[in-house]
């Protein structure tokens, strides 16, 4: 693919990067916003299922592109310590936190919206076809921690930074059973 920005835009994403100092989860959902008027769409190759574009990474934050042309769960995971500020620009994307004893609850976002999570959560994020975001991390990510049940039990499986967290599968569906159904895929009674 190609840069979706000129010489003089690289100048910029190295202004927005710069910081003496970890960055705050707002601050890293600032600059997301920053670079997001940076990117012209139009000048992104959709071909293929799409990727993650390393924009800047220094020793307090990094920035990603994500492009995921088809749809796209990255099933729970953690980012081991870094908090994350999210830009949407284009399509749909949903962040759910990890949640224990009350229902999951995915707050979605469109076009200009942005969020944050911190550091120490647990979340997955689904991306419509066609999504376009910024992702800002602070500090740099130094593995992803993925999250799913094995026999029941939950596991967390360390991964490389630059890797793609892979779905959830089991654990996504004990958390959201089909509608009657109780705990664990159970089906509920009503008398």
């Amino acid at each position: 693919m190609g840069t979706p920005w000129g010489e003089q835009d690289t100048a910029r994403l190295r202004a927005i990067a710069a910081s003496d100092r970890p960055l705050a989860p707002h601050e890293c959902a600032e600059r997301a916003r920053q670079v997001a008027a940076l990117i012209e769409p139009g000048r992104l190759d959709r071909s293929g299922p799409g990727e993650a574009l390393l924009l800047w990474r220094d020793e307090h934050s990094e920035a990603w592109l994500n492009l995921w042309w088809q749809p796209r769960d990255t099933g729970y995971h953690d980012h081991t310590g870094s908090c994350v500020g999210v830009h949407v620009i284009e399509g749909r994307a949903w962040n759910e936190p990890l949640t224990v004893g009350a229902p999951p609850e995915a707050r979605e976002y469109g076009p200009g919206e942005t969020f944050w999570f911190p550091g120490e959560g647990i979340h997955r994020m689904d991306h419509q076809a066609g999504a376009i975001t910024i992702h800002v991390y602070s500090p740099p990510i130094r593995a992803i921690g993925h999250y799913d049940l094995d026999d029941g039990q939950l596991r967390r499986t360390p991964g490389l930074p630059d890797e793609p967290s892979p779905p959830s599968g089991a654990l996504y569906e004990a958390l959201h059973p089909p509608v009657g159904a109780g705990p664990a895929g159970h089906d509920v009674t009503v008398s």
